[in-house]
């Protein structure tokens, strides 16, 4: 494609590449119907507009969301472990939601009866809007940018209460505050999640999230350089929110498990996420 076409940039030729094969497969995906457009103002509601620039250059579609690795996003200069996070939790909750374009509910509706499946689904603009419901409207605006959405704080095990007191910049010493919003925070996600939290944090590997943290590249193993000069090498090992393989055709993606339907994401799609430093 460089040399014929003159297409250089990477995540260009990875469009084309997929585009020719759904047409070879006559597979069709309802990710395939969201363009590069679409892609940049959903970054704007899961709270990452940062990024549009690049993501808008490189012509990122529904289509590449699915397909996106670790090393894509660092080529997107999304080098955050925390924005990483983020943007595996919220395409995992379109997966789910079979790449409905209107999936994230950006403006409250019944406050009185809120459950975990329908916070998981929050734009980052509804979480500002909740804070502000839970008297901390002056704190609200610090999540712009921050990547926090429902998908985030529902189905990340490592997203606590302290977690989002950090990335509002309430101080240490303000302890009521913080308490306030941990109690709130709790309330909100509901008892299954916060469970799983808790579990997260007892055991012996946890480290808390971090706003420093960076994820470095992946780097290929041995057992990786045959397959290369074969031309073979399956990156679907690397992409940053996985498919079941056993769903990966058609519609069937992954599904939220759990009695209400939905579980926070396991530690073999996460935990390739959980240390800076080199990826094996």
């Amino acid at each position: 494609m460089e040399k014929e076409l003159g297409i250089k940039h990477p995540l260009h030729r990875k469009k084309l590449v997929l585009a020719v094969k759904a047409i070879n497969t006559k597979q069709e995906e309802k990710s395939a119907l969201l363009d590069h457009i679409w892609v940049t103002r959903w970054l704007d509601d899961i709270g990452l507009p940062q990024y549009k620039d690049q993501f808008h250059e490189s012509r990122v579609d529904g289509r590449m969301l699915q397909y996106l690795t670790v090393n894509d996003l660092l080529f997107l200069k999304v080098t955050s472990q925390l924005h990483h996070l983020s943007i595996k939790c919220a395409i995992h909750v379109l997966h789910v939601n079979k790449f409905n374009p209107h999936c994230l509910h950006r403006r409250p509706a019944d406050e009185s009866n809120l459950s975990p499946s329908e916070v998981v689904q929050w734009s980052n603009h509804r979480v500002m809007e909740w804070l502000r419901s839970v008297d901390l409207a002056e704190y609200a605006p610090n999540l712009r940018g921050s990547g926090v959405h429902g998908g985030l704080i529902i189905l990340e095990p490592r997203f606590t209460g302290d977690t989002l007191a950090m990335l509002l910049n309430i101080p240490p010493q303000k302890t009521l505050l913080r308490r306030h919003l941990t109690t709130k925070f709790n309330a909100l996600i509901g008892p299954e999640a916060e469970q799983e939290k808790r579990e997260r944090m007892t055991s012996p590997a946890y480290t808390p999230l971090t706003t420093t943290a960076k994820v470095r590249p992946r780097k290929l193993g041995f057992s990786h350089f045959g397959n290369i000069r074969k031309k073979k090498f399956d990156e679907s090992t690397d992409y940053i929110c996985p498919m079941e393989p056993s769903n990966s055709v058609g519609d069937g993606h992954r599904a939220y498990s759990g009695t209400r339907g939905l579980s926070t994401l396991d530690a073999p799609e996460l935990d390739g996420l959980d240390q800076v430093g080199p990826i094996s």
